[in-house]
């Protein structure tokens, strides 16, 4: 037995070994999981030639870009694949410490950026070539949240590309005539320049390359003055003193590597030094990508089979084998039938191949070339006589009448000073912490959202009530808007209404109207029959039934249900801001962007502050006439 088992270890050993000797690392790679294409490609493409050609295992890690950069200084994670050289304070900083090594120059001629307009606008607008053009052109770029001025679209906030462009805005006095509006994510920003060039719109923007977008579309770059690095770095700090205009630098890109990485492995760090695509290798690649709804995995391997002469060159000569092998290719470039048959038949399904995204795609495009008036005035129409009014309103109020008002809201609805004392305090603290402008944007939306809400919610829940096949047909749409997503309610109305409140409000009003609609539906219906037909009988009609019968004996399950679609409203304030509405919500987004714990905790501190009062007093107002007047009652008893 024992015999048996020394031949069968000495088996393994010598099946084992050829792997092991043969792999250029001794432990896991950990790359970080970028979220733009051109990383997701190159990092796809390092990858393979990691784990097919070396024999190494891989490990993707998730996170925001300062999280990584952060991770990679730890080297809790090994390598980002794509990395803009000078453009993350916190990687520059882990290079001074000799933490991180940028090798490699996988862009031949670097990565260009600038501010954008589309091309079609140049060439209807002969005399803007120029910034300094701007001006006289600020009526092409209205900005719908404030027709007095021009929008200029930045960033999302946290990115270092934000800071610049705030300062360039200041230093080059455009900021007196345009608006700096920031989309949250770089996926927002995207769609409204998608959303400009299907309607033929005007737009300004910051925008940078290789990109799937720019390979798209046919952006026209405004011409800057050359560029200056003095000017530049001081353009880089958010608290710059240096009146200054530089142009935009032309940006390495590189791998960002830990330096234990480069110590353990230094075969691979080599390798990584010479991978390199040309512009249009990275840009095609990243069209091809995004055209084809291809992952930057799936899309590496389609480039490394097609284009074997440019990764030979990087590679090992047992390595390019080795990727050869895997990929089913000869050196040569002839593809290997049995490799290929293997390759095809691990790729199968059983499923048939069926999918509504190119349908639903192409259906919003249709929609969004054809009715994208429309919808921008219905948008346009929110903003002036809902959004933009209320707003102006709680501007105008001083600060501490609304913190008197809601005092005394909190006092009458619970009857208990102490409650009332600390939502006047809460609103202070929120003051204090310098977020009251981001407050008023983040209540302005909820008003509106809730009055939006209520106005088609309550309606269609009294339908419901008296309809049996209304309730079989609406039931079923509700539960698809409770379970969908909340994400998914942000890309549409994105495309149609634009970036900003509007979409933000209605993606809310979607989010919030189902438990509205439930909870009116149940209280009618609920309404004792006894009551009803006392009422009949005494020659009620249909509607004061409604009024003085039903509406009245369900007033506490409607006004859970508006108590519910509040605070479901209020939920929505950070997923909003990632569409670019302000508010609250901007200010979590932005520390999540930046890792400022500080700022993130102060701005998540306001919102459950503002979440606890509505919900208290909505509660407090929503109680039934006898159970109120037991609270008033308790809360006039002395206490002890």
């Amino acid at each position: 037995m024992r015999q048996w088992i020394a031949l069968s270890l000495l088996w393994m050993s010598a099946i084992l070994l050829p792997v092991s000797a043969s792999a250029a690392c001794n432990s896991p790679i950990k790359f970080g999981a970028l979220t733009w294409e051109s990383g997701q490609f190159t990092s796809g493409v390092l990858k393979h030639i990691v784990e097919d050609g070396y024999g190494c295992t891989v490990e993707e890690v998730p996170g925001a870009g300062p999280a990584l950069d952060t991770a990679l200084s730890q080297n809790d994670i090994q390598v980002i694949g794509e990395q803009w050289v000078g453009r993350s304070p916190i990687m520059e900083k882990a290079i001074e410490q000799n933490k991180v090594a940028i090798i490699g120059d996988t862009l031949k001629g670097g990565a260009t950026q600038g501010w954008y307009v589309p091309r079609y606008v140049l060439e209807e607008n002969p005399g803007l070539r120029s910034y300094q053009d701007l001006p006289k052109y600020t009526e092409l770029f209205k900005d719908p949240e404030d027709p007095g001025k021009s929008r200029f679209m930045n960033c999302p906030s946290g990115w270092t590309c934000e800071i610049f462009n705030t300062r360039l805005l200041k230093t080059t006095g455009l900021d007196s005539l345009f608006n700096n509006a920031h989309p949250g994510t770089g996926a927002a920003l995207d769609a409204e320049i998608a959303s400009a060039f299907e309607q033929h719109k005007p737009l300004l923007f910051y925008y940078w390359q290789p990109t799937g977008l720019m390979a798209k579309y046919d952006l026209a770059p405004l011409e800057f003055p050359a560029y200056e690095d003095d000017c530049w770095q001081n353009l880089l700090l958010a608290d710059g003193k240096m009146d200054c205009v530089s142009g935009f630098p032309v940006s390495p890109l590189g791998i960002a590597v830990s330096t234990p990485f480069v110590e353990s492995n230094p075969e691979l760090a080599a390798v990584f030094e010479k991978v390199q695509f040309t512009s249009d290798e990275l840009n095609g690649a990243i069209l091809e990508m995004s055209e084809s709804k291809r992952t930057g995995d799936e899309q590496a391997m389609v480039f490394l089979r097609d284009n074997p002469e440019v990764w030979q060159a990087w590679l090992s000569d047992e390595a390019a084998t080795n990727l050869a092998t895997k990929l089913g290719l000869s050196l040569t470039g002839a593809v290997s039938t049995t490799t290929s048959s293997i390759n095809a038949s691990a790729l199968a399904s059983s499923f048939p191949s069926w999918s509504l995204e190119t349908p639903l795609n192409n259906a919003l495009a249709n929609v969004v070339q054809s009715y994208g008036d429309v919808f921008r005035t219905i948008s346009t129409m929110a903003l002036t006589y809902l959004l933009l009014p209320i707003e102006r309103l709680l501007t105008v109020i001083p600060p501490w009448l609304i913190i008197a008002f809601v005092t005394v809201l909190g006092w009458l609805g619970v009857r208990k000073i102490w409650f009332a004392l600390a939502c006047g305090a809460g609103l202070f603290l929120i003051g204090a912490f310098g977020l009251w402008g981001a407050l008023i944007d983040t209540l302005a939306l909820l008003i509106v959202s809730v009055l939006v809400t209520v106005v088609i919610g309550i309606p269609i829940g009294i339908a419901m009530s008296g309809s049996e096949l209304l309730r079989k047909i609406v039931t079923p749409v509700l539960d698809i808007m409770q379970t969908m997503p909340s994400f998914v309610y942000l890309i549409p109305v994105l495309m149609l209404f634009g970036i900003g409140k509007v979409p933000a409000l209605f993606a809310t009003v979607i989010y919030a109207l189902p438990p509205l609609i439930r909870l009116t539906t149940l209280g009618i219906t609920q309404v004792n029959h006894e009551m009803v037909e006392a009422g009949r009988s005494f020659g009620s009609t249909h509607l004061q039934l409604l009024l003085w019968i039903k509406l009245p004996q369900a007033l506490p399950s409607i006004m859970a249900g508006i108590n519910q679609a509040v605070m479901m409203s209020l939920a929505m304030v950070v997923l909003a801001s990632m569409i670019g509405a302000p508010g609250l919500g901007e200010d979590v987004l932005q520390s999540i962007q930046t890792l400022n714990i500080g700022q993130g905790l102060q701005a998540g501190t306001a919102i459950v502050i503002v979440a606890i009062i509505i919900d208290r007093i909505t509660q407090a107002f929503g109680q039934g006439k006898r159970t109120r007047q037991k609270t008033i009652e308790a809360g006039r008893r002395p206490i002890g």
